[in-house]
């Protein structure tokens, strides 16, 4: 089971992508997004995401007397990993269903790959250097760097984006840590039955 957690960036509106791409790949996949990642995606991109995970996307604490909405995970991709979220991140804040479950996560040991998405002025604030090294240093492993990632001018919209990269990054994390998940992985069908 993999949580696709998704922050608010233009990219969040290729997240039925991310999701295809995951489930090709082996996974079951559950979708969790920030307040302002559902501002990026229209009904059709939900209702695209909710159907093709048998789903609803998560986005606010459930009341304790309501029952779990999802299955606990086995890993987590953050993609797109916003500014904000990866601050607030390695700060420790937690006032998000999304930023909630990434900080128990690191907790857990669960595996969990951080793609962000920002633009060259965020970048060069010195906070976030700061927060990739500190996220990195808990397990977390970020995509961000010459040749991983580099964020383009703001204004510019991004540079385009390979959906497969975070799931690789994930499959290679998992080939260190969990061998059997990985070999499972492999072994998986291209493509997963969607729950009705």
């Amino acid at each position: 089971m993999l949580y696709l957690v998704a922050c608010g960036a233009p990219r969040t509106r290729g997240l039925p992508d991310l999701v295809t791409a995951a489930q090709a790949a082996g996974w079951e996949v559950c979708v969790v997004a920030t307040p302002s990642a559902l501002r990026f995606l229209d009904n059709a991109g939900i209702a695209a995401i909710e159907r093709a995970t048998g789903y609803l996307i998560a986005w606010e604490y459930r009341p304790q007397s309501e029952p779990r909405r999802l299955p606990l995970p086995d890993a987590m991709i953050v993609c797109p990993a916003t500014f904000n979220t990866i601050n607030k991140w390695a700060a420790g804040i937690s006032d998000t269903l999304a930023l909630g479950l990434i900080t128990e996560a690191i907790g857990k040991g669960l595996p969990i790959v951080a793609a962000p998405a920002l633009n060259t002025a965020q970048a060069a604030h010195w906070a976030f250097d700061r927060s990739v090294t500190e996220l990195r240093a808990a397990g977390v492993t970020v995509l961000y760097g010459p040749g991983i990632y580099q964020p383009a001018p703001p204004g510019t919209g991004g540079r385009p984006y390979r959906w497969e990269t975070p799931i690789e990054a994930l499959h290679a994390r998992l080939a260190e840590r969990d061998p059997p998940l990985a070999t499972r992985l492999a072994e998986a069908p291209d493509c997963l039955s969607v729950r009705s």
